[in-house]
C-alpha cells in the first residue's frame, strides 16, 4: 500500500489535476509525503489547490499542460524530473465527457473525447515510457472507466474513448513485463465531479472524489493491472461482459426507454 511504502521522497505526476479525482488523489499523496506535479490547462485552477492547501503549497507543484499536444505532454514530463526529481508514478487522468442522445449525433463530439481521454493517455504514456525504460523502473497507471467493457446508451463518444484506454494498456502491458515500468488502469465508476453533472439519470453507487481517491491510495503499488471502483458496481459491469449481444441489448434498450 502506499501509506506503507512512501518514503517521503517520491515524485508523482498528475494530469486533470485541477479538480474530481487528479485534485482530490493530489492532496492525498501530497499528505502522505509524496511530491506532486499537477497538471490541467487551467494554470489558475491549479494554483488554487496551493493557496487552499497551504500546509502542503511545498509539496504540490502546478504545471499547466494540455494533453492533447505531445510535445508539450514531453516538455512537462522532462521539466518536473529536473525541477523536481525522478518520477516514481505517472497518472493519466485528464479526461472530458458529454452525454450524447441518438438524435443529437454528432461526429465532433466523438473527435474531442478521443483527443482528450485516448489520444492525451497516449501523449503521456509517450513521455514517460522512454526515460523509465531507460532507467528500469516507474508506474504509469492511466483513467479508463467502467463504461469502457461494453457500450452503454448515450455514452458511445465517452465509452468509445475508455475503451480505446483499457484495450491501448492491456495491448502495451505485455511487453513491459521484465522492464521495471508498469503501465495500470484505473476503472472507475460514477464520481461527483462537474462533469457526471450532466447526467440526467440515476447513477448507482454514485462516490466522491475523495473516495475515488481512497481506492486509488489504497492499490496504489499493488501489482494488479485494474484498480476498480466501487467494487460491486464493478463486478455488476464485468459480469455485463459475459452476457451474449441479444440478452445485453434486450437490457440496454430498456435503459434508452427508460
Amino acid at each position: 500500500m502506499a501509506a506503507e511504502m512512501t518514503d517521503g521522497g517520491r515524485v508523482a505526476l498528475i494530469t486533470g489535476a485541477s479538480a474530481g479525482i487528479g485534485r482530490a488523489l493530489a492532496i492525498k499523496l501530497a499528505r502522505d509525503g509524496w511530491r506532486v506535479a499537477v497538471s490541467a490547462r487551467r494554470e489558475e485552477a491549479l494554483r488554487a489547490i496551493g493557496e487552499e492547501y497551504t500546509d502542503l503549497a511545498d509539496r504540490l507543484h502546478p504545471y499547466p499542460l494540455d494533453v492533447t499536444d505531445p510535445e508539450a505532454c514531453q516538455q512537462v514530463f522532462n521539466a518536473v524530473e529536473a525541477e523536481i526529481g525522478e518520477i516514481d508514478t505517472v497518472i493519466l487522468n485528464a479526461g472530458d465527457y458529454d452525454p450524447m442522445t441518438l438524435d443529437a449525433f454528432d461526429p465532433a463530439l466523438f473527435r474531442r473525447l478521443a483527443e482528450v481521454n485516448y489520444l492525451g493517455a497516449v501523449n503521456g504514456v509517450g513521455a514517460a515510457l522512454g526515460p523509465m525504460r531507460a532507467r528500469g523502473r516507474g508506474q504509469i497507471l492511466v483513467t479508463a472507466s467502467l463504461s469502457a467493457y461494453r457500450g452503454l446508451p448515450q455514452a458511445a463518444p465517452y465509452g468509445a474513448s475508455k475503451a480505446a484506454v483499457l484495450n491501448m494498456a492491456e495491448s502495451l502491458r505485455p511487453a513491459l513485463i521484465g522492464t521495471g515500468v508498469s503501465l495500470r488502469v484505473i476503472n472507475p465508476g460514477f464520481v461527483k465531479t462537474r462533469l457526471t453533472e450532466k447526467n440526467r439519470f440515476h447513477m448507482p453507487q454514485l462516490i466522491t472524489p475523495e473516495q475515488a481517491a481512497d481506492y486509488i491510495h489504497r492499490e496504489i503499488d499493488d501489482a494488479g493491472f485494474e484498480i476498480i471502483f466501487p467494487k460491486r458496481f464493478a463486478w455488476t459491469l464485468k459480469l455485463l461482459r459475459l452476457l451474449p449481444y441479444r440478452l445485453y441489448f434486450a437490457l440496454t434498450r430498456r435503459m434508452v426507454q427508460a
